[in-house]
């Protein structure tokens, strides 16, 4: 299973030699990211704000899409949903791995969403707070998934990122198992060890 990751909550996800992309952001709607032109066989958008909901952005293959995806209620804040609406958290089934993508999680989840996601292999993990979960809370709910790897996404790094969200280091400084990468491509595989996995945009 092949992550690539297009900035802020955007990815690519790659198994079984099918792609299906997450949250592709509308041209302008991120600070610091260039304009996005994917293809894939699946779009998925976790809620319908312009930098979650550019599905129009990614262009489809035709086929049907056959791997499994897992939906999961929650809320874009803790009021749940009066301030932002709801948010939708997926798991892809794919090379005999779970993939999770929370999108803007808003909160603390459910006894039962946190069941369901427990022991992923990959968590893609919003951090920066303001619109999401915070760089604690984010910890909190990664600790109690479990997840082999955890890639956190929706944080500010230099020009990139809105201004009132938090930083990437708020959140790494949590973490005893930080792995930076070179480029933004991370291949999972089964015996891929525990990390949490910093990509670097647009390389």
């Amino acid at each position: 299973m092949t992550l690539t990751w297009h900035g802020h909550s955007c990815f690519s996800v790659e198994a079984e030699g099918w792609t299906a992309v997450f949250d592709p952001y509308q041209d302008g709607s991120v600070p610091g990211l260039a304009p996005l032109r994917l293809q894939a066989d699946a779009v998925f958008c976790s809620h319908g704000h312009s930098d979650h909901n550019a599905a129009a952005l990614v262009a489809l293959s035709g086929r049907a899409f056959p791997l499994r995806v897992e939906e999961l209620a929650t809320y874009h804040d803790d009021a749940h949903g009066l301030l932002r609406g709801k948010n939708t958290v997926r798991i892809l089934h794919g090379e005999g791995m779970r993939l999770a993508h929370l999108g803007d999680l808003g909160h603390m989840p459910s006894k039962e969403v946190l069941a369901a996601l427990r022991g992923v292999d990959a968590l893609l993990l919003p951090v920066g707070g303001h619109f999401t979960i915070d760089a604690k809370t984010a910890k909190a709910v990664a600790d109690a998934i479990g997840p082999r790897v955890v890639v956190p996404m929706h944080y500010r790094l230099g020009g990139m990122g809105f201004d009132v969200i938090g930083t990437l280091d708020a959140y790494t400084q949590l973490c005893d198992d930080v792995r930076y990468y070179e480029g933004d491509t991370l291949t999972l595989a089964p015996d891929t060890p525990a990390q949490t996995a910093v990509l670097t945009y647009g390389k």
